[in-house]
């Protein structure tokens, strides 16, 4: 996965990220599909930054003990609470997802990629169509 153009990211986010020369680090590929997904979350017009700013900011406020090594958990958890209140997903779908998950993960080799080749979902009607 390349990383995002940091020209297109307000704020430009790439900067308080782990970084090394060549752009953003991620110590697992989960953290950087989260990642990429919030970008194009956002560029497809789920939310606003300010909005995602606000969700990561809460989400974070909720774990004042964290060291930093539970971020990305965090993410997720912002991005899955911003997503149901914005209606792109719901409830059910969102635990029927997270149980395939860990199902899959129970039974992937280590060292594989963790895939769920069941899951591709249509595009949501609320977002607009990336060009």
């Amino acid at each position: 996965m390349s990383a995002p153009d940091a020209g297109a990211l307000p704020g430009n986010l790439l900067q308080s990220l782990p970084r090394d020369a060549d752009g953003p680090v991620f110590a697992e590929p989960w953290q950087a599909q989260a990642f990429a997904l919030t970008v194009q979350l956002h560029a497809e017009g789920a939310f606003t930054w300010a909005e995602w700013a606000d969700a990561l900011s809460r989400e974070l406020a909720s774990d004042p003990e964290d060291d930093g090594g539970r971020y990305y958990h965090h993410w997720v958890a912002a991005l899955e609470q911003l997503a149901a209140a914005r209606r792109l997903t719901g409830p059910a779908e969102l635990a029927d997802r997270t149980a395939a998950w860990a199902e899959a993960y129970a039974h992937t080799p280590h060292g594989r990629p963790v895939e769920l080749l069941e899951l591709s979902p249509a595009p949501h009607p609320r977002l607009r169509p990336a060009t």
